[in-house]
């Protein structure tokens, strides 16, 4: 089978594997039928993750149809058309237990499709752990609707919630890239009073205010006094920092009111420093760390519910032999482009 591969640091090639098979009862094979290409693909390719392992199959966004299930898979069957969780996790030690499955103490637990473990961005994937990794779209769903569900709209919607927004709040969103986006169509579920989607690319602001156009729009130069005109209290009430930058991390603290909670989503590229004497007094909560993806049974009902849509989200789409140009073209933000949809199989 072709799978897009991690073949060298800063190297990534489609290359030829055998087709996986199941290694432990709880397995599953998955053919895929669509995946992306994720923000993240891109740190792996530029050295930024280095538990990332030379040889595996990238990717850790799709969603496919279940061909084969080990003996102890019991949430799906073959034949199932599912979305694939970013995370494998085990359900039963004392992280998944509370909810925090990325840090599940499985082998194969937290992130390691298409880092740890060869993932899908190729025709088929084996997904460990398949009843909790995997979870049933439902018919009237299409699988582009679903494409997002196991990653990038699990991060917005895990970060809308963890920052446990209020009717009265103003919420400020610190970049409109996939994250971002999914971010804000996640922290509309929770109808703050305000939405401020700060970007500094003009292209990212046309689309949210095309597509959104209730949420106000501010650049990083102006985006502190635009907080104070739209804010209750001298500064955000809310702020999810999705862009990832030290501008971004900085305009995080500055932006927020006394007290605020600050949810950092943004995976960075070195570390960031955090001034702590310029933010005395300020007593603000952050709350940081990589996605807790166990909601995408809720993700999905609200998508059949309309009350959730990331399909506007994939803008452009490839085959997987020709994934290659649709990394160049994802990388570079050209022509538009939001999110890359990957056919790897026929639906």
């Amino acid at each position: 089978m072709l799978a897009y591969t991690y073949t060298a640091p800063g190297r990534f090639e489609l290359i030829e594997k055998t087709k996986p098979v199941l290694l432990h009862p709880q397995d599953a094979i998955v053919r895929v039928t669509l995946a992306s290409i994720c923000t993240s693909d891109l740190h792996i390719l530029h050295g930024s993750v280095p538990r990332a392992v030379p040889g595996i199959t990238v990717g850790h966004e799709m969603v496919g149809v279940v061909e084969q299930t080990g003996s102890e898979v019991t949430a799906v069957k073959p034949g199932d058309r599912v979305a694939v969780n970013v995370e494998t996790f085990c359900g039963e030690c004392f992280f998944c237990k509370q909810g925090y499955v990325n840090n599940c103490t499985h082998p194969d637990g937290g992130w390691a499709l298409g880092c740890r473990i060869d993932g899908g961005q190729a025709e088929y994937v084996r997904v460990p752990l398949a009843n909790q990794g995997l979870t049933p779209i439902p018919a009237s769903v299409t699988d582009r609707q679903a494409l997002l569900v196991g990653d990038v709209l699990a991060t917005g919607f895990w970060s809308a919630r963890i920052a446990d927004i209020r009717p009265t709040d103003t919420v400020l969103i610190l970049g409109a890239g996939p994250t971002g986006l999914c971010s804000l169509l996640c922290a509309r579920l929770h109808r703050p009073e305000h939405i401020i989607v700060c970007e500094p690319d003009a292209v990212r602001r046309e689309f949210v205010q095309r597509q959104y156009p209730d949420v106000i729009l501010a650049v990083p130069e102006n985006v502190e006094q635009v907080v104070r005109q739209y804010s209750r209290h001298g500064g955000a009430d809310r702020v999810l920092e999705v862009a990832g930058t030290p501008d971004s991390f900085r305009l995080a603290w500055q932006c927020a009111r006394p007290n605020a909670i600050v949810v950092v989503v943004a995976l960075y590229d070195q570390p960031q420093v955090l001034p702590l004497p310029d933010m005395y007094g300020k007593n603000l909560t952050f709350i940081t760390g990589g996605v807790d993806g166990c909601d995408c049974a809720e993700i999905l009902r609200l998508i059949e519910a309309g009350e959730l849509d990331s399909e506007p989200l994939l803008t452009h789409t490839a085959d997987l032999a020709d994934i290659e140009q649709a990394y160049q073209l994802f990388a570079s933000h050209a022509d538009k482009v939001m999110k890359v949809a990957v056919r790897c199989t026929g639906e």
